[in-house]
């Protein structure tokens, strides 16, 4: 795991991207699995948190609400054309609703680093696990 919460794991053959992310409650792990999918685009360090946007997503579970979570961000990124570098996410006490305000800039390909685009995400293997009060989910991204 690296500084931003989030393992990138290469060791499986795939063609899409797969991370394990960890947070000490469910804001701090959908942080991190928002991290690790932008960081599958671009170096989320050149992206400025100029333009806020604001959205809600339920589930009807937590593994829904992050897949829905995560869905919209890459909704957002496909219809405004932009890159999210800050993620503030309040999740009510039953995991099945959250609300967020996401910070980023214009997608600039003389600025931006462009890896790889993050197409969905996907329902395989996602389970979120509480390890003693220490959240961790394994999460596929179809490239």
């Amino acid at each position: 795991m690296n500084e931003t919460g989030f393992r990138i794991i290469e060791e499986l053959p795939s063609a899409d991207f797969i991370f394990d992310a960890f947070g000490e409650n469910l804001e701090e792990l959908f942080s991190n699995c928002a991290k690790a999918c932008f960081f599958a685009m671009t170096d989320s360090d050149g992206v400025e948190p100029s333009s806020d946007f604001h959205f809600e997503v339920e589930g009807e579970t937590s593994d829904d609400l992050l897949y829905s979570f995560i869905s919209e961000l890459i909704f957002l990124k496909d219809s405004e054309s932009i890159f999210l570098s800050e993620f503030d996410i309040e999740i009510d006490k039953a995991g099945k609703s959250l609300k967020a305000v996401v910070r980023g800039e214009k997608i600039d390909y003389n600025k931006h680093v462009i890896k790889t685009d993050v197409k969905a995400a996907t329902y395989h293997d996602l389970h979120i696990r509480d390890d003693n009060g220490r959240f961790m989910v394994r999460m596929i991204l179809d490239l």
